[in-house]
């Protein structure tokens, strides 16, 4: 199968995967407890008003109508207005999205540059004591919990060093890197000690390997072997889970940037759910399944690079 023909297969695949989705998130929004005109009227509405707000949200409607209005104002890109900010949904989303993508980004970033070289050195010194020495300074980042790394970071670094803020985003490239720093890393401890385990065990995995003991015997040097033959095959199952752990930062920011007070639309979730602003949940639900749906979709196509027998029908 060409590369091409590989593609349209793997963006085909995400069309049946959105549509469940969408029933999913409009059955659960439906079955939080509340009332959303209660969440959008003032204290002192009328019962006559409490209506007036259900009939424009269409709340009356039966189920199966809202639903039909819910995927015909999907597919036109028309998410309503949300109950808590009295703006679009679509506006706000595009307001805090940013924020919430430069963390995540950030965060793999310093995944990548902490678990990519120690995991190749305990490879390369595996059951040694360096190897074991990493293994357990590793072990202790993914026992603990995010928010209590977190918590640690910002109370330390931040509160009592004053190196660096407690909070925001800022406004420039560098004041986002500046402000996002703590946050970033608190994600990337926990992140880089699933990947540097990872691709620890597919190094050594490939090291052990037929092909990588008939190139030690023809005589190639050693860094041609490591680099064309054992950090090409290994990265194969680490790409995986590197889209994988994509993909859960972006839909499960919340908590730390709810510890950092970084406007994103993980904190933008927690918000609407506590507001009961049914169109920003379902907008923001949407928008990260279609984000992780993205970013699967890339990590198929960086597979079918590294493996040519994934593009086999």
């Amino acid at each position: 199968m060409s590369s091409i023909s590989y593609f349209i297969s793997r963006v085909l695949q995400i069309i049946p995967t959105f549509l469940i989705v969408m029933v999913i998130i409009f059955l659960l929004v439906r079955a939080l407890p509340g009332d959303p005109a209660i969440a959008m009227a003032d204290a002192k509405a009328t019962t006559e008003q409490l209506e007036q707000i259900r009939q424009r949200l269409g709340l009356n409607e039966p189920i199966w109508v809202q639903f039909g209005y819910f995927v015909k104002n999907t597919l036109t890109g028309n998410l309503g207005d949300s109950i808590l900010l009295k703006a679009p949904v679509t506006e706000v989303i595009f307001e805090r999205l940013p924020a919430s993508g430069f963390l995540a980004l950030y965060a793999v970033l310093f995944s990548l540059l902490i678990a990519g070289p120690l995991a190749f050195v305990a490879a390369l010194n595996r059951n040694k004591w360096l190897d074991v020495t990493i293994r357990s300074v590793f072990q202790i980042g993914l026992s603990t919990p995010v928010f209590y790394i977190g918590l640690l970071l910002l109370t330390f670094l931040a509160a009592k060093m004053r190196w660096f803020p407690v909070g925001g985003y800022g406004v420039t490239f560098w004041e986002h890197m500046y402000h996002l720093l703590l946050p970033a890393l608190t994600v990337a401890l926990y992140t880089s000690a699933i990947i540097m385990r990872n691709l620890r065990s597919s190094v050594i995995e490939v090291m052990d390997a037929e092909y990588v003991q008939f190139a030690r015997a023809k005589g190639l040097p050693e860094h041609v072997i490591l680099g064309r033959h054992i950090l090409r095959n290994a990265l194969i199952s680490t790409v995986t889970l590197l889209g994988l752990s994509i993909g859960n930062l972006m839909s499960g920011t919340l908590v730390t940037e709810t510890v950092f007070a970084v406007p994103g639309v993980g904190r933008l979730m927690l918000d609407a759910i506590f507001a009961r602003d049914y169109p920003l949940i379902q907008g923001l639900t949407l928008t990260f399944a279609v984000l992780v749906s993205i970013i699967f979709l890339l990590t198929d196509m960086v597979q079918a690079m590294l493996d040519p027998r994934l593009r086999v029908s």
